[in-house]
């Protein structure tokens, strides 16, 4: 259950196939929705970023540039496709689906049943462009087909320290990060891998990972269901709602803390307290590394 990078995994002829040239071509002029942001730092909280509609063959082209002669918001604004759906409230992201050419020359490692699998994301990112810290319910393998990423992962167990919005983070930099406005951020412990263009990076649920395009470049990400079937919420086509126990649980915990608003504050602080030590008692583990 901790990340790892694979090296000399058989990926197929993408990994030699995929320069601008040949993944213009291989899809054409098909249009695609993409992130659009005119600083390297996106984040999903703010919304620091627009949505528009490009044809796939232009939009290659673009995020392969460094300064654009076309543009939305500046000349050197960065751009990011994360596949989606057919109707992206209802159908997951599939590569054979949406990029039925390029799905040829991927070979998916064989790490999971073929009845767990969930998604494959076909993503595109410019150079220097940073993806929002998060983390997924699903175990997932981030391939980098071309191009070089820096990923920063966090532990699960620092989530008090990530200061976190639903499944983000909002600490943004995690390289220069505000202590003063983010003063536990210190203690959250930080790992770090290079993928090179052909690496595997296997990213366990719940972990949380920080993704710096260090060039151009193409990835797919694989996401399967470690858990049974049912455990997960049937309505979630991007693989990042909380299983539906935990969501019942928040729920339930929502209204317990509603409930102590009732009392005189003393009252509310003591029974706070008592509650967070069963959460303690009964749920903690001890035995991470």
């Amino acid at each position: 259950r901790k990340p790892v990078v694979l090296e000399g995994m058989e990926l197929g002829t993408c990994t030699t196939k995929w320069t601008v040239d040949y993944l213009s071509q291989a899809e054409g002029s098909k249009e695609v929705k993409i992130h659009v942001s005119a600083v390297p730092q996106m984040d999903f909280l703010s919304k620091n970023f627009v949505y528009r509609t490009l044809p796939f063959d232009v939009f290659v082209r673009r995020a392969a540039e460094v300064k654009h002669k076309q543009y939305f918001l500046s000349e050197d604004e960065k751009y990011y496709l994360r596949s989606v759906g057919e109707d992206a409230r209802k159908d997951i992201a599939d590569i054979r689906k949406q990029f039925p050419v390029l799905s040829e020359d991927v070979q998916i490692p064989e790490y999971f049943e073929k009845e767990q699998f969930f998604s494959s994301v076909f993503r595109i990112s410019s150079a220097g462009l940073q993806l929002w810290t998060h983390y997924d319910v699903m175990d997932n393998f981030l391939i980098q087909v071309t191009g070089k990423k820096r990923v920063v992962l966090y532990s699960p167990r620092d989530a008090p320290y990530l200061y976190l919005s639903g499944t983000k983070s909002e600490v943004l930099d995690v390289d220069n990060p505000d202590f003063e406005k983010y003063p536990l951020f210190v203690k959250a412990k930080r790992y770090q891998c290079s993928l090179e263009a052909g690496d595997v990076l296997f990213i366990p649920a719940l972990w949380f990972h920080n993704v710096i395009s260090e060039e151009f470049g193409v990835a797919v990400n694989v996401f399967w269901k470690h858990l049974p079937a049912e455990s997960y919420d049937k309505s979630d086509t991007y693989g990042n709602k909380d299983p539906t126990a935990a969501s019942r649980a928040i729920q339930i915990l929502d209204r317990a803390l509603k409930t102590l608003e009732e009392l005189p504050e003393e009252y509310r602080d003591f029974y706070a307290r008592r509650m967070v030590l069963r959460i303690q008692e009964k749920a903690y583990r001890n035995d991470y590394g």
